[in-house]
């Protein structure tokens, strides 16, 4: 059994199914039995098979153990049916709108203290919470303004106001994205930084040029006349007496043995 902590959501209560001391099994928690005024959780509905509208309402103080998949309560429950379990006063599912009195989402869920049944903050979706996955924003007492049955007001401008509790694939990849992208920015602008300060100032001012030698460059070699008579050659090699066969074969064939004339 895992250790009982002292503040749980509301949906982990609901999913798991209700074990008594008698060893029997009295269905899944079906719907939060509150105070709203108050913001208070005095328990929670099962039901305890699929047909039929009985309905076992268990209080808050019932509760003694938490397993993976389990709940587990001490003593009777109390019986109803779902007529009554219907007009059971609730906020979970209300919807949450802004200073402008427009619809931005829908409370979902609540964290609440197990020892006293308090609310600590409700936790609010924009799309439907029957989604898996969808996002949750963290809405305090603090925030609301007003509600009735159904309904709770707050002066948000929109949802971007509160803390992300949890966030789905798309908001996580839409947060990464952003963040990649001004990543990719800063890092652009500490590079434009950088190349403005190489072009405004050289990194070997005043300073030695490390891969060009502190000596004078040797002065070019100037034009001389006489250096180029003196290498001039006395004599040229004559040509020799007999051409070589190769350069018979290659040599034109005299004017008066040309076909053309």
């Amino acid at each position: 059994m895992a250790a009982f902590p002292e503040q749980l959501l509301l949906s982990e209560l609901l999913r798991r199914h209700v074990r008594c001391d008698q060893g029997l099994d009295h269905g899944a928690g079906l719907q939060v039995w509150m105070h709203p005024p108050v913001h208070r959780v005095l328990g929670w509905v099962s039901k305890p098979s699929a047909f039929g509208s009985r309905r076992l309402v268990w209080r808050l103080n019932q509760l003694r153990g938490l397993t993976e998949q389990e709940v587990l309560a001490q003593g009777p429950p109390a019986e109803t049916d779902q007529a009554v379990v219907d007009r059971l006063p609730s906020l979970i599912d209300a919807a949450v709108l802004d200073r402008q009195q427009q619809l931005i989402g829908t409370l979902a869920d609540a964290a609440i203290e197990l020892r006293t049944g308090r609310i600590l903050h409700y936790l609010v979706s924009r799309s439907d919470p029957r989604l898996p996955g969808s996002s949750r924003w963290r809405l305090s007492l603090d925030r609301l303004v007003d509600q009735q049955p159904g309904q709770v007001f707050t002066a948000l401008a929109s949802l971007d106001e509160l803390p992300l509790a949890r966030a789905s694939v798309r908001q996580e990849f839409l947060r990464r994205s952003r963040r990649w992208r001004d990543q990719v920015q800063e890092a652009g602008s500490r590079f434009e930084e950088r190349l403005e300060g190489w072009l405004e100032e050289p990194p070997w001012q005043g300073e030695s040029r490390p891969d060009w030698p502190d000596r004078p460059d040797p002065e070019p070699r100037r034009w001389n006349e006489t250096d180029a008579w003196d290498q001039w050659p006395e004599s040229f090699p004559e040509s020799p007496a007999e051409d070589s066969p190769r350069q018979r074969r290659s040599a034109p064939p005299p004017n008066d043995e040309d076909p053309w004339f």
